[in-house]
């Protein structure tokens, strides 16, 4: 099997990733918590994002005899699950230009490169004719971890997964999307698959706080560079808190960037650690009567509610015509996923 992460993204070796997958008919996968999308996500060998876990993950690699890492750490772990780091009979060869990375894997034979440079050399030293590939079944919620929630629109209440279904279908194709609201990642990615490279940003390793004033950053970038593709950013209620003041910047810089904030109530996320630690009802992970809209009017943007899939749609086509940024805030039913 292959696991690649975001250095190939970052290398910009979408193209010789797909090359060498094809080569050896290998199934692909995203390193857990990767940062960057690092293979297109509807190519027949993509499989999905493997859990954050030991003992998880573990069991996701048992069957296979070798497993080539490319462009990541050996593992990024979140949740501890006891378990063994690697299931019986498993080579692992672990190639990253991070020299640090290389040092501190617990398993395996590590390669310090450059990912892209390495994939090159590879693809050059195998044979010509390609292996073909088993039949694979997807993940339905392809990078995330775990599975999406079931839940289903309650009354006027627009489910999470039918909110990014309607982002999805109102948003230009090329959009690039920044993702924080971890608690509906599944959601997400079922409904927004990433098949173009470089068109999918967010945290590393799950430290909040991160991809509201990286949104605005690639905004800049999109507007320096001339490619001017739209940005959306997707940072839920709780994670919003955390550097709400970006959004002040984007005003200043009249920033075309659409900020949505699915807004469920609670730290739905933390919710979900507390039920896997089998602590439920921790106190302070409940957050209602927050203003989004009076709050991006305070710091100067274009402030929005939407309640049904028509408006949401409605007020998307109304951000790509205005200037300057926009926050739309949505509000959808809660729902603790599993984490693993």
């Amino acid at each position: 099997m292959l696991i690649f992460g975001a250095a190939v993204a970052r290398d910009r070796a979408w193209d010789v990733a797909v090359e060498l997958a094809e080569r050896v008919g290998a199934p692909v996968w995203a390193a857990p918590a990767s940062e960057r999308a690092p293979f297109p996500e509807d190519h027949p060998l993509y499989v999905g994002g493997l859990p954050f876990a030991t003992g998880p993950l573990a069991e996701r690699l048992r069957g296979h005899d070798l497993a080539v890492i490319i462009g990541a750490p050996v593992f990024r772990y979140y949740p501890y699950v006891a378990g063994p780091y690697l299931p019986d009979g498993l080579r692992l060869l672990h190639i990253t230009d991070d020299p640090a990375e290389a040092a501190r894997a617990p398993v395996g034979d590590s390669l310090v490169s450059s990912a892209g440079v390495a994939m090159q050399m590879l693809v050059g030293a195998l044979r010509r004719d390609r292996r073909e590939p088993e039949a694979l079944t997807p993940q339905e919620h392809r990078m995330a971890p775990h599975p999406p929630t079931d839940a289903t629109a309650a009354d006027a209440v627009m489910s999470a997964r039918q909110l990014f279904a309607t982002l999805r279908s109102a948003c230009e194709a090329d959009t690039v999307l920044v993702e924080e609201s971890p608690s509906n990642l599944a959601d997400l990615h079922a409904e927004w698959p990433i098949t173009e490279p470089d068109s999918f940003y967010t945290f590393a390793s799950g430290g909040l706080g991160w991809n509201l004033p990286a949104s605005v950053g690639i905004a800049l970038a999109e507007s320096d560079s001339g490619r001017r593709r739209a940005v959306v950013a997707i940072i839920g209620d709780g994670s919003f808190q955390y550097s709400v003041q970006s959004i002040w910047t984007a005003a200043q810089h009249g920033l075309d960037i659409l900020f949505v904030v699915p807004r469920n109530g609670e730290y739905a996320i933390l919710k979900a650690f507390a039920e896997l630690e089998d602590t439920p009802g921790v106190p302070g992970l409940d957050i209602p009567g927050i203003d989004f809209v009076a709050l991006a009017t305070a710091y100067g943007c274009h402030g929005v509610r939407a309640s049904t899939p028509a408006e949401v749609a409605a007020e998307v086509a109304a951000a790509r015509d205005r200037s300057g940024p926009t926050l739309l805030e949505v509000a959808i039913n809660a729902a603790v996923p599993s984490l693993l």
